[in-house]
């Protein structure tokens, strides 16, 4: 796909709606996941009765639609989410980050899209909620995929694929905690020093905490590939569970939990703080 064609056929969105559209999306984003967080941490230690499976994104939504003005608070994250969504679009189709049509400039953009394109089936799942049409659906949707891929030809080695991608990606998040390259775009040199360094140290735990998650997930999708068993599969809320059947498993599930409530808390510095470029 030639992705400097199809951006010459989309026109500029107007700089300032750019701008409030990435800040607003990763502040959506934050909150879900300081949601994410404290509902893995209660899970850890039992707290409220809750457990691993549901501290995904999509028990997070429900835990919002169940709160008083749920409805109305559920509504602002899918609208988030989707503002978050046609920023990642615009970074993919517009080239805002400058990433050129070489290989590695395509697969930054092609990671935009694809960044996009899942916040933008969260969007779609909360609406589906506060509207009233998604509370029946429970099922884990990596399963779906997996098994749709386990039904097609070489269905193992796609899914092999699949989960290679997956634990790349989060070996991926490990570089960036240790690289420091989170920090780039993010002009937080007006703050304290030392809130400076503890907001650094939030992002590196939180992409750290991120990054666990990731590799498990991947693996959950490789051990799914070759036993060809799509219920092996599973997303953030089986990667919880996994943590917490393991030994020390409340720690270790409590710890990541924090890492993630880190990662959110980054979300809102990057919305507060960082460089939107729009064209």
């Amino acid at each position: 796909m030639d992705i400097s064609s199809v951006s010459s056929h989309i026109p500029s969105p107007r700089p300032e709606w750019v701008t409030r559209f990435a800040r607003f999306g990763l502040t959506a984003k934050g909150i879900v996941y300081c949601l994410v967080g404290a509902i893995a941490f209660m899970a850890a230690f039992e707290i409220g009765g809750n457990t691993g499976q549901d501290a995904d994104k999509q028990g997070v939504f429900r835990f919002l639609l169940e709160q008083p003005y749920g409805k109305g608070l559920l509504a602002l994250v899918a609208l988030g989410m989707l503002c978050y969504t046609i920023w990642r679009f615009i970074q993919a189709f517009k080239d805002t980050e400058s990433k050129g049509t070489n290989a590695k400039g395509i697969g930054g953009r092609i990671g935009f899209a694809f960044s996009g394109l899942v916040y933008g089936v969260l969007a779609f799942y909360a609406a589906q909620l506060v509207l009233g049409n998604g509370g029946g659906g429970n099922g884990d949707s990596r399963q779906s995929f997996a098994q749709e891929l386990l039904s097609k030809p070489f269905g193992q080695w796609l899914l092999g694929a699949v989960a290679l991608g997956t634990m790349a990606m989060g070996i991926y998040q490990f570089y960036r905690a240790y690289s420091g390259s989170y920090m780039k775009k993010v002009q937080a040199s007006g703050l304290q020093p030392d809130l400076q360094k503890s907001l650094v140290r939030a992002g590196k735990v939180g992409y750290f905490a991120r990054g666990v998650v990731w590799l498990i997930i991947g693996y959950l999708f490789l051990k799914a590939a070759l036993e060809s068993d799509s219920s092996e599969a599973g997303g953030s809320g089986r990667a919880f569970q996994f943590l917490e059947d393991n030994a020390y498993g409340s720690y270790l599930l409590g710890a990541v939990a924090l890492g993630l409530i880190c990662y959110g808390v980054f979300m809102f510095v990057r919305a507060r703080y960082e460089t939107i470029r729009t064209s």
